[in-house]
């Protein structure tokens, strides 16, 4: 089988193509390559995977009905992994347009791409736990109200999930939306605290600590987000033929980490102390994030092993390396 992988060049999307390929599977990736974060990183994963046998590549973007269309013509596909979207909770407040075109009219033309698709058979694709919004109570769980977003990323991955459901019910497609939990990790996004806080103590300036560190994250580490990633893609969601063959899962590591831990374990994993500047929560930010894991529990055996204790590390070691430090 072929697979598609959306946003193939980016962190996620790297990971889950390279583990498809690791397997033995053929792979198709997409990506628009564009310059929300350093176009440099993405080549440099995308270089990493067409060195692999299986991979095939085209710089497209989503947002393009016709050229998503055209380089995608011929193409035996059934299962999609669309992780493709503008990402960055702050980014959306400055520049609302590109959520718009990436994140709605690029998914629906991905809904459209694979109600289409010759023998479609699943799409998994990423959804926020920014849907969340304010939602005091914790863990957040699949069940909670989440009509209350604080950003227009957060209102884009709701939307996201509602068209998903339109489109499973209508057409009878199996969609399965992954709600991604602060997802950190070797090749991770330059615009995330695990590598800011680590070029700036690198280089002896200051971070910025928002909220005044009164903050909470369930950090992920790659390798544990990618095994759910592959569980729930290889086990489409049954039609019954009452309810829409769709789900929702959270994905994270049902372990809250103190933001003032975190960067604890990662001062420790550089061998410096971090000059810290405390500052109000930012617009569109929350203060805590939790997920309930019982569902991709139950249903796909997840099980996030990596701790901050471990996965820091790790991510220090591929970012010194990277960085020829």
């Amino acid at each position: 089988m072929t697979y598609l992988v959306t946003g193939a060049a980016g962190f996620i999307g790297y990971h889950t193509a390279r583990a498809l390929l690791d397997r033995g599977e053929s792979v198709v990736g997409i990506d628009n390559l564009n310059t929300y974060y350093s176009p440099q990183l993405k080549a440099d994963r995308l270089a990493r995977l067409l060195a692999m046998p299986g991979f095939g590549f085209h710089q497209v973007d989503i947002a393009d009905a016709e050229a998503l269309k055209a380089a995608l013509a011929g193409q035996r596909l059934r299962r999609v992994v669309h992780l493709a979207a503008q990402a960055g909770v702050r980014h959306s407040i400055e520049n609302p347009h590109a959520y718009v075109q990436a994140n709605l009219v690029g998914h629906l033309n991905m809904l459209e791409l694979c109600r289409r698709m010759d023998g479609f058979e699943h799409m998994v694709y990423a959804s926020s736990s920014s849907v969340y919004g304010g939602n005091t109570k914790v863990p957040f769980s699949e069940a909670d109200r989440v009509d209350a977003p604080v950003s227009l990323y957060a209102a884009t991955k709701k939307a996201d999930e509602l068209m998903s459901h339109c489109y499973a019910h209508l057409y009878r497609m199996p969609l399965t939306g992954l709600r991604f939990f602060t997802v950190y990790g070797p090749w991770g996004r330059p615009d995330m605290a695990m590598w800011l806080f680590t070029e700036a103590i690198l280089a002896g300036r200051s971070i910025k600590v928002f909220n005044h560190g009164r903050m909470k994250r369930d950090f992920t580490f790659i390798d544990d987000i990618v095994q759910g990633v592959l569980a729930t893609l290889d086990a489409p969601p049954r039609d019954d033929g009452q309810a829409a063959p769709q789900r929702l899962y959270n994905i994270g590591n049902n372990h809250p980490e103190s933001l003032l831990d975190m960067i604890a374990v990662l001062e420790d994993a550089l061998g410096q102390t971090a000059s810290k500047e405390f500052l109000p929560l930012q617009p569109g930010d929350v203060p805590q994030t939790s997920a309930d894991i019982t569902a991709i529990q139950r249903d796909h055996g997840f099980q996030p092993r990596t701790t901050i204790a471990e996965g820091i590390p790790r991510f220090v070691d591929w970012y010194k390396s990277y960085r020829g430090l």
